[in-house]
């Protein structure tokens, strides 16, 4: 257990680099999108959801292409993608994107 601990410590990955805290950091977006899940649609920002949709996608590739493979923050941003994207799609129901075939046949009449 000690060697194992040990090897994770000092790892090109381990919580003495940058490629380990950056991503602990990161999951406060995730978080911070969970609790605005409660939130009502109007107060979303399209753009500002949009712009971390666009960043968590490009992170994850680099995530993924960089040397070592950094999993952590692969796993963060691939997090923050569902939150942002389920945001996103709270926002464009509320600004009236997403009308159902009922409401505009009700419209019509």
């Amino acid at each position: 257990m000690a060697a194992f601990f040990r090897s994770f410590l000092d790892s090109p990955v381990g919580p003495k680099t940058t490629h380990f805290w950056g991503p602990v950091a990161n999951w406060g977006f995730v978080a911070a999108g969970l609790v605005d899940m409660e939130k009502p649609p109007e107060m979303i920002s399209g753009n500002m959801t949009g712009a971390m949709c666009v960043c968590s996608a490009l992170l994850m590739r680099f995530a993924w292409m960089v040397r070592p493979r950094n999993y952590l923050l692969l796993a963060c941003h691939a997090s923050n993608e569902t939150v942002q994207l389920y945001q996103l799609s709270r926002w464009a129901k509320g600004q009236g994107y997403f009308l159902s075939e009922k409401k505009e046949e009700t419209k019509s009449q």
